[in-house]
């Protein structure tokens, strides 16, 4: 994919080296589809060959009212992707093993910007990939997986419990429930909560004073690198296995119950199969 092509996210670039990557799919509230994923890729391949990008903030776009509502993996949509596309994807890479290990290697800073829900891979992305999250006060997180008979994805099975612990961890993804931006904070899931009208203009503040004149950006490169290398083996093994999951449980019963329960609006009947 050239990043002239690039359709579900819109790419910006700005002075002194702040680029911004807004998710920019609105009727489907920021739903993030294969396709979305080879794009996100795509900016951070164009990012690393440019000497002059130095900083990524990644947002939601207004309309949509959401950071992201998860994943998008609609199949009418699929086989709509164009065959010169589709080559560039990998259906079978549900937890999504190619963006996850290109974030975690990204040396350059990656800031997000919740400012609405940000549901499964809304979240689990930002985890994984951010080195700052910024969120809005009247946002919320979703980490929904158990809703759907399925488990978490982007090698959050290994980044959650390692910043809140496994008892916390294991609280929030066996029973799915509902985390305001304030509770986010306390766990350390977020840096800062703001006032919505603020989040934007305080996280391009934060960039800027990541960029020189203010900052020694090289040095800040390698002190990514240097706390990120230590730990690739466990995120490209922990997404493998993530992905062995998935595909063993889109299998079950209990998975294709908690699909029906999305169009039928009824909760799901689980059956331990």
């Amino acid at each position: 994919m050239k990043i002239e092509d690039l359709n579900d996210v819109i790419y910006e670039k700005e002075e002194k080296g702040i680029c911004t990557l807004t998710f920019n799919t609105p009727k489907r509230r920021n739903a993030l589809s294969y396709v979305s994923f080879l794009e996100i890729w795509t900016v951070l391949d164009d990012m690393e060959k440019d000497k002059d990008a130095k900083v990524l903030i990644m947002t939601g776009c207004k309309e949509a009212n959401a950071f992201s509502s998860g994943g998008y993996f609609n199949m009418k949509y699929i086989t709509s992707i164009p065959s010169e596309v589709m080559n560039e994807i990998d259906l079978m890479d549900i937890a999504q093993k190619k963006l996850c290990v290109k974030m975690w290697n990204f040396n350059k800073p990656i800031i997000a910007a919740i400012n609405g829900l940000a549901i499964g891979i809304g979240i689990t992305m930002p985890l994984v990939g951010a080195d700052l999250i910024y969120i809005a006060e009247d946002a919320w997180l979703g980490f929904y997986f158990v809703k759907r008979a399925v488990i978490p994805e982007f090698s959050s099975s290994f980044i959650l419990p390692f910043l809140i612990g496994f008892q916390k961890a294991k609280e929030i993804i066996y029973f799915g429930d509902k985390i305001s931006a304030q509770d986010a904070e306390k766990l350390g899931l977020v840096n800062k909560v703001l006032p919505p009208e603020e989040l934007i203009p305080y996280v391009r503040k934060q960039a800027l004073r990541l960029v020189p004149p203010k900052a020694p950006i090289k040095a800040i490169y390698r002190m990514k690198q240097t706390l990120h290398d230590y730990y690739k083996d466990a995120i490209t093994k922990t997404v493998d296995l993530e992905n062995k999951g998935l595909q063993d449980l889109f299998k079950t019963h209990d998975f294709r119950a908690a699909t029906k329960s999305l169009i039928t609006k009824k909760d799901p009947i689980f059956k331990g199969k």
